[in-house]
C-alpha cells in the first residue's frame, strides 16, 4: 500500500483519480464517491492508495458506512422469506440470501439462527438500498467467509479494523509467532478470534485492543507482554 500526505475535505474534487480513471479501472473506497465524471471526497482525512488503483479516505468515524467489497462481521437478527436480516453496525440492517452461501440450494439451505455470527463481503451498498451481503467469492467458494462458530467476538475502532486488514500490517504476523490462532477482521470494527484455549484467546484479544493506543510501532513490546501474561 502507498500512503500519501494529501489531506482532503468533504466536497473536494480529486482530479488525480479522475485522470487515472481515464486509462484504467479505479476502485473507490470509503470517503470517496463518483459524481458523473468527477470524483469527490465525502469525508475529511488523509487520502490513501493501494496498488494498483484502489483509493479511500482514512477517516476516524464511529459509525460504519458500507461500501462494495468490504469484509464485515455481521450478527443474524431475523429471517424474512428467503433473506436473513444481518446487523453489520451500519445505520440500516443488511440482507443476505440463503443462496449466497457455498453449495446452497432450495433443498440445502444454510442453518442460520438469530445471534449467529457470519463473516461476509458487501456485494451492493448505496444510499438508496439496504446493503446486500454474500458469503462466497466470484467462483462460488466460501474461502474464509461463512458462519463463525465458537471463538471470541469483540469490537474495535473502524480504523484499527482497516489497519489489520492491510497487506503490509505487521501485527497479525507478529502475534502468529507467539501463538497459533484463527481470526476474522471486519472493516466495520468487529473481530472474531479463536486460539487453543480461552486464556490464549483473551491474551491475543487484549494485545489487539492495546494497538488502539500504541500502534504498530509497539507491537514487539505488546508481544513481550503477551508472553508474560501466558506464563502467569
Amino acid at each position: 500500500m502507498t500512503t500519501t500526505s494529501t489531506i482532503v475535505m468533504p466536497g473536494e474534487r480529486i482530479t488525480a483519480i479522475e485522470e487515472l480513471a481515464k486509462s484504467k479501472r479505479v476502485i473507490l473506497g470509503p470517503g470517496l464517491r463518483r459524481q458523473d465524471e468527477t470524483v469527490v471526497a465525502s469525508k475529511a482525512g488523509p487520502l490513501r492508495h493501494k496498488e494498483p488503483s484502489t483509493f479511500w479516505v482514512d477517516n476516524y468515524q464511529r459509525r460504519y458506512i458500507p461500501a462494495r467489497g468490504d469484509l464485515v462481521l455481521g450478527i443474524v437478527r431475523s429471517k424474512a422469506g428467503d433473506l436473513y436480516r444481518v446487523d453489520i453496525g451500519a445505520a440500516d440492517t443488511a440482507s443476505i440470501s440463503y443462496l449466497a452461501f457455498e453449495a446452497a440450494t432450495k433443498k440445502n439451505r444454510p442453518d442460520l439462527n438469530p445471534g449467529d455470527l457470519i463473516y461476509a463481503r458487501v456485494l451492493n451498498a448505496s444510499a438508496d438500498i439496504e446493503p446486500e451481503l454474500v458469503c462466497v467469492n466470484s467462483v462460488g467458494k466460501r474461502g474464509k467467509l461463512g458462519v463463525l462458530a465458537e471463538g471470541f467476538f469483540f469490537k474495535c475502532s473502524l480504523n484499527l479494523g482497516r489497519m489489520l486488514l492491510r497487506e503490509n500490517c505487521p501485527v497479525l504476523a507478529a502475534l502468529t509467532r507467539e501463538l497459533p490462532y484463527e481470526i476474522a477482521v471486519g472493516v466495520n470494527g468487529r473481530i472474531w478470534l479463536k486460539a487453543h484455549s480461552l486464556k490464549e484467546t483473551i491474551a491475543l484479544a487484549n494485545a489487539i485492543v492495546a494497538l488502539e493506543q500504541t500502534g504498530c510501532a509497539e507491537i514487539d513490546k505488546i508481544c513481550d507482554n503477551l508472553g508474560d501474561f501466558l506464563q502467569a
